[in-house]
């Protein structure tokens, strides 16, 4: 169980980085891992229903990516500013990330673009911000009709144009909660007919919020990965979905979760009770890698994730690094598209 960024890297070709993704959720590319007998399959999304058995219970993250990204000029010096909404604080304040900082002191006010002002009113120790908004209406209405998708950053920033497009693609079919500035990506490839499937075909379905931030991009800088220290994420379970997992659970059903955000979620509750799941919200900076022992899991769909990233450490963890690396090393070779926009990987 090795312990060094080193050994959680790859080599990835830069056009196999999707950008967009497929012209069907359904239809994208899923590589099956399954642990018993270490078979491995190459099958279209829409195959996942043949995968999972009845009695299975699928586990969701039903939170939904606000457009909370912004753009301004700085009063007085005129400079272009990008505004990343992070966290909702008391009344009008927020956790923000601001670009470029160095040019955006505290005390600093920002004109947005479409009527509306920001000021920056502290600087925290992690380089983000805390900002006052002021704007013409309500911030949901607001951000709905003014502000852009928060896209990953190795998605090149489309033109206004496209906003419609991706507004509706970088968000699952099931997202209820507003909350996020990151997709729960290992969702994006189902559709309503998948779920309805799936449910035809005895699979149960269960929820839970875990609103995604920036932090799920932070690259690991020290070699030995113990020393990484993850952002706080806020997340939620309702009682009657509590109670749907933890029944699943005492006849050895098996928990499939849809994405590592699902995974973090259940393995910290189940940490923290004793190995129950149970109703609650709170914040969890679980950070998941080889030697981990899972209470929960018994099955995991995710994207393909950066290199050396806290992502691949969770599915090292669960698959094995050596053969989790080995098939992201297999499908590199077989052409499938990797991150955010890509194609999934379903261990078992």
């Amino acid at each position: 169980m090795s312990r060094r960024r080193s050994d959680y890297l790859y080599d990835l070709p830069g056009d196999q980085i999707a950008h967009r993704p497929a012209p069907e959720r359904d239809h994208s590319r899923m590589m099956v891992l399954e642990r018993s007998g270490r078979r491995v399959s190459h099958r279209r999304f829409d195959a996942i229903v043949e995968f999972l058995k009845p009695g299975d219970l699928l586990v969701l993250n039903d939170t939904r990516v606000i457009p909370a990204r912004l753009f301004g000029n700085k009063e007085g010096g005129g400079a272009n500013v990008e505004i990343l909404l992070i966290r909702a604080l008391e009344g009008n304040y927020w956790k923000a990330m601001v670009r470029p900082g160095r040019r955006v002191p505290v005390g600093a006010r920002i004109t947005l673009q479409v009527s509306g002002e920001l000021r920056i009113l502290e600087k925290l120790p992690d380089g983000t911000r805390i900002v006052e908004l002021d704007l013409p209406g309500p911030l949901r209405e607001y951000l709905e009709a003014h502000g852009n998708t928060p896209l990953p950053p190795y998605i090149p920033r489309p033109p206004r144009s496209e906003e419609a497009f991706h507004r509706a693609r970088y968000q699952t079919v099931y997202a209820r909660a507003d909350g996020s500035v990151a997709a729960p990506t290992a969702g994006l490839h189902f559709t309503p007919a998948i779920l309805e499937a799936l449910q035809a075909a005895g699979v149960e379905l269960a929820t839970i919020t875990l609103h995604v931030g920036p932090g799920t991009f932070k690259p690991v800088q020290e070699e030995d990965i113990t020393r990484h220290v993850m952002d706080e994420e806020a997340f939620r379970i309702e009682p009657g979905e509590a109670a749907r997992i933890e029944a699943a659970r005492r006849p050895g059903r098996r928990i499939v979760a849809v994405g590592t955000t699902v995974t973090r979620v259940l393995e910290a509750v189940a940490r923290a009770h004793d190995g129950r799941l149970v109703a609650g919200s709170g914040f969890t900076d679980l950070f998941i890698y080889p030697g981990f022992r899972f209470q929960v899991l018994g099955g995991l769909l995710t994207n393909f994730h950066l290199p050396g990233s806290t992502l691949l450490m969770l599915v090292s963890a669960f698959a094995g690094r050596e053969w989790a690396l080995e098939n992201y090393a297999a499908a590199v070779s077989a052409g499938y598209r990797f991150y955010s926009y890509g194609d999934c990987m379903l261990v078992l």
